[in-house]
């Protein structure tokens, strides 16, 4: 058995190929959610995926794909909006939002017993992916693309200082709410093949392990994207020959390299 048999499998070549697509995806959004703070947003937009389910159900859509994606831009645009204006802290924001949502979700979908219906969302499946559902995440890679190209110096100016980015003459809300709309497509576009459970783990892990190694913007990019993919794709190949999902798998290499990461970083006085 060599190697590289599991290419021989249609559904592995589709695997490896969204995992070619969204482990980048990962990686770069990553690295501005963990300046910015933002854990427990990512967090809550992969839980108001159940809600969004549930709104399809209770209005008939027959596409939930369609009614997760709505819905997770209208929340991450009221999140924004509400901890903005909000005294609380950020973080407790979002995770009331968060409970709430989820809860929501989860008894629309339990009514009736029918919840098993949609239990494989919890811990996704990437080898289920098709090559039509491909196009879609070719489709959100250019967009993110396009995005990071012409506003990631202003995005970055935003997290480090909002007040000195408006003296700028650069529109803080615009491109909080940008950025929120982003990060809400790539979470609902990929939480069927990952999972809700793991998908903050994914977003997060790649860009802190190499924030603990980087000394400069480009380093922070670079290492992100490449340990990101590294984890992506070492794990799809061995959870298919161990015999596990992918999405763990994936997320336990990811650990490793942090806790590497956080070791060299530490040895070296990197941070």
């Amino acid at each position: 058995m060599g190697i590289f048999s599991w290419l021989q499998y249609d559904f592995m070549k589709y695997a490896f190929l969204a995992v070619l697509i969204i482990t980048p995806l990962f990686g770069l959004m990553g690295t501005m959610i963990v300046n910015r703070k933002m854990a427990f947003f990512s967090d809550a937009l992969g839980h108001s995926a159940l809600t969004g389910i549930a709104v399809g159900v209770v209005f008939g859509v027959e596409n939930t794909n369609a009614s997760m994606a709505v819905f997770a831009i209208v929340f991450a645009l009221l999140l924004n909006q509400i901890s903005s204006r909000v005294a609380a802290s950020t973080d407790t924001v979002i995770s009331v939002f968060s409970s709430c949502s989820i809860a929501l979700g989860l008894a629309i979908l339990s009514k009736g017993g029918n919840f098993s219906r949609y239990s494989s969302i919890l811990v996704g499946d990437i080898l289920s992916i098709t090559p039509q559902e491909i196009w879609y995440l070719i489709f959100i890679f250019g967009i993110t693309l396009v995005f990071w190209m012409l506003g990631f110096n202003k995005l970055l100016a935003v997290s480090l200082n909002r007040t000195l980015a408006g003296s700028r003459h650069i529109s803080v809300v615009w491109m909080e709410n940008l950025f929120a709309v982003l990060t809400a497509l790539i979470v609902m576009v990929s939480i069927k093949w990952v999972g809700i459970l793991i998908i903050n783990a994914l977003l997060i892990l790649p860009a802190a392990s190499s924030r603990n190694i980087s000394e400069n913007m480009r380093e922070y990019h670079f290492f992100s994207i490449l340990f990101s993919m590294f984890s992506g794709v070492l794990g799809l190949v061995i959870s298919y020959y161990v015999n596990v999902a992918t999405g763990p798998a994936i997320v336990i290499l990811a650990s490793v390299i942090y806790f590497v990461t956080y070791g060299w970083g530490r040895k070296y006085n990197l941070f």
